[in-house]
């Protein structure tokens, strides 16, 4: 079976800090070894982001009759049920912003960036017009940052790309395509229980433990996700173990930062827990990217 082949198919419409791309064959080697035979799979994200692990598996495994992705974050998933089914009109409307912006110099671009941050925070645009600027200002902010204040007001300031790629037509159909087999949801992770069972697949990516003081650079959301929320998640892992579904889960590993510190291997001690590396790609210093270990946590017994 062609794993990455075909993955180019259909990608991440946005740019996501902390994206799985990277990390696609560790999840691979943590799902069952017979997962590609297995009958009448659900596949399910609660903390879906820009989508780089279902984007992957629903390509990868045809297996998989059914999916449910959801997000805390209500205008990620309004760009997520307009490409579903608005796909036209939103690559019409990014082609008018991308046409307006690019030709503009530098102070120009910032301006007309500033502008349509302040009409995104409105929130009185339409859904095609909200999923546009959510994925020109994903296109064309600093580093490609989704971060929010306490307000839940995007704020983050312009980035200077030479040559941002803001409408990617071929993409976003296939994206379209993918998601006509995806139900979206948007909600707490915990209302996605009701899927759990034997056939249930689940993927966690929730947003990390930061690992250090200034690490945490971004609040995804205006409620935040702190160690409470973690625990939350831990067991939300056991209640949806009980009702026989598997689970995958990434985090933080603080062992980076601390050898001594054992928040995750304590509160997951009962699952199975694995390092990786991954690359550091956002670090405000130079020397802080590279590679790092982070937790790959699951109830699979036989990956």
């Amino acid at each position: 079976m062609r794993l990455f082949e075909d993955m180019t198919q259909a990608r991440p419409f946005i740019k996501w800090v902390g994206g799985k791309t990277q990390l696609l064959d560790e999840v691979r080697k943590s799902l069952p070894r017979d997962f590609a035979s297995r009958k009448h799979v659900t596949y399910v994200e609660p903390f879906v982001g820009g989508g780089a692990v279902m984007f992957w598996i629903l390509q990868a495994y045809p297996n998989i009759e059914r999916a449910v992705i959801n997000d805390i974050n209500p205008d990620l998933i309004c760009t997520y049920r307009v490409i579903k089914e608005n796909v036209n009109e939103l690559i019409a409307e990014l082609s008018r912003i991308q046409d307006e912006y690019i030709p503009l110099v530098v102070d120009d671009r910032k301006s007309y960036f500033m502008d349509k941050r302040a009409y995104f925070n409105t929130k009185q645009a339409t859904p095609v017009e909200t999923a546009a600027l959510f994925i020109f200002l994903n296109r064309t902010c600093f580093n490609g940052l989704y971060r929010v204040n306490s307000k839940g007001e995007f704020n983050v300031p312009h980035g200077k790309y030479a040559n941002p790629r803001i409408c990617d037509a071929d993409n976003l159909r296939a994206c379209s395509y993918v998601l006509q087999r995806v139900e979206i949801l948007c909600g707490d992770f915990a209302e996605t229980g009701r899927y759990a069972g034997p056939h249930t697949l689940y993927y966690f990516d929730p947003p990390y433990k930061p690992i250090t003081e200034t690490s945490s650079f971004t609040s995804y959301a205006k409620e935040g996700f702190n160690d409470d929320e973690q625990i939350r998640l831990r067991d939300f892992c056991d209640q949806i173990s009980k009702e026989m579904a598997l689970f995958v889960a990434s985090n933080s590993d603080p062992k980076n930062v601390n050898p001594t510190e054992t928040f995750f291997d304590s509160l997951y001690n009962h699952f199975i827990i694995k390092r990786v590396s991954a690359a550091r790609m956002i670090n405000s210093d130079a020397s802080g990217r590279g590679a790092i270990s982070e937790l790959m946590i699951s109830n699979v017994v036989n990956a």
